[in-house]
């Protein structure tokens, strides 16, 4: 009977693997709500424009999308409690780094490329890899939480980082950052596993153990092949632009301006930071029905859906910007956390219809064209308050780019899914 339980905790263990993946996403996250709260405070201090921080969030962004694909090849080789420890110490040691910066360079250096290499290393390539290995049942529904992980924890820490940045300084709130993403160090290299047949089970919802795939090398090979491969596919562009839009309307904007936009009207920067992160907590909420949804509704329909709405929502959004917070405005901020990030569990179901076993890497790449998308917006968008001396034109153009992502999902070309079982790319 003792054996029974022991056989029974190690097929469970496929759910420590998420708890830790989700806690690990959400440390990392702690970065993403900086940018947004800081951007003010360090204009006061350095003169800095709202297009040059911009500049920097870009950067960030930027790598955060391209190191994917490349994080994902990475952890077929090196093991993903490696790349996910490193990545999280990068993350710690660029954002303390930005204590000691005097220079605009360094905030690109820090901000963009230090900590955008770290937060690349353990993005949504992360997640697809970690469901991928060890979930068959409920896949679509563990892709929604630990997606939700990432997004929420960003809008989650951002009233602490505008507290403490208001009350101690934007040099504290850098350094909360530091200890959360060191804070979540320990857990993945003591309990995060790489593969079920390590412990001799299946895969979650599997009845047979999968052999763990023999390491290969050559990551950055297997990487650009698999964007070779994918680049001749027309469901790949449909996918890539569909998903630059979603970054485009999400971190890109929304995350990174709608502070300083809300700000603009009179509205206090805590005040704004905590729609934020009710943002967040409506993001739990509809990443995780979307994720469920996932698993029975036809992905493309679900993306048209959700794209057609945040357009919607996004055309509407300057007029309900006021020095306090309008009943419309918390519509909206409902609507939209609902929508945040739900775009992810269907866009990686998508991924491995098409793509099969090389769905992990393929999704880094796609998952590069979203952060390619908000890079564009972040700049953009401070340009467009530096020389209109609103955000009225990037939120108009949001909301229509939106609505066009509703039709490229729509042209993705379905097949029979193939089984998924974990092997190399």
């Amino acid at each position: 009977m003792e054996a029974v339980r022991v056989t029974g905790r190690k097929q469970n263990w496929a759910w420590v693997v998420a708890g830790v993946s989700f806690v690990a996403l959400v440390g990392a996250a702690a970065f993403r709500a900086t940018p947004g709260a800081l951007i003010e405070p360090l204009q006061q201090e350095f003169g800095w424009s709202t297009g040059l921080i911009g500049l920097a969030v870009s950067v960030n962004l930027v790598l955060f999308g391209v190191t994917a694909p490349f994080a994902a090849a990475l952890m077929e080789r090196f093991g993903v409690r490696r790349v996910v420890s490193f990545a999280l110490v990068m993350v710690a040691i660029g954002s303390g780094l930005t204590v000691f910066m005097t220079s605009a360079w360094q905030l690109v250096l820090f901000w963009g490329v230090m900590v955008g290499l770290g937060t690349g290393s353990m993005a949504l390539a992360f997640v697809a890899t970690i469901t991928g290995r060890w979930f068959i049942k409920h896949r679509g529904l563990v892709t929604g939480v630990l997606t939700a992980g990432g997004a929420t924890g960003q809008l989650v820490f951002l009233p602490a980082v505008a507290h403490l940045s208001e009350s101690s300084g934007w040099r504290s709130a850098s350094l909360m950052v530091s200890a959360a993403a060191l804070a979540v160090v320990p857990l993945v290299w003591f309990l995060l596993r790489e593969y079920p047949a390590d412990l001799g089970v299946p895969l979650y919802g599997g009845t047979e153990v999968v052999p763990r795939p023999e390491r290969t090398s050559g990551a950055a090979r297997r990487a650009i092949g698999a964007l070779t491969s994918a680049a001749r596919t027309g469901p790949f562009w449909f996918l890539a632009g569909g998903f630059a839009i979603c970054g485009a309307t999400t971190n890109g904007l929304v995350g990174t301006h709608f502070i300083p936009a809300a700000h603009d009207h009179g509205m206090p920067t805590t005040t704004a930071a905590g729609l934020l992160a009710l943002v967040g907590i409506f993001d739990i909420v509809g990443t995780i029905l979307s994720g469920w949804l996932t698993d029975r509704v036809d992905s493309r329909v679900l993306l048209a859906a959700y794209y057609t709405l945040r357009g919607a929502s996004l055309l509407v959004l300057p007029q309900l910007f006021h020095e306090s917070v309008q009943p419309s405005m918390l519509v909206f901020i409902i609507f939209y956390g609902l929508d945040w990030v739900a775009t992810v569990p269907p866009t990686v179901a998508l991924c491995r219809e098409v793509f099969g076993a090389s769905a992990p890497v393929v999704f880094g790449w796609i998952f590069a064209s979203h952060q390619l998308g908000a890079a564009i917006a972040a700049t953009a968008a401070g340009l467009t308050r530096d020389h209109f001396g609103n955000y009225h034109p990037a939120w108009y153009a949001a909301g229509a780019l939106s609505i066009g992502a509703a039709f490229l999902s729509m042209k993705v070309r379905r097949k029979t899914p193939e089984p998924l079982v974990p092997q190399p790319v």
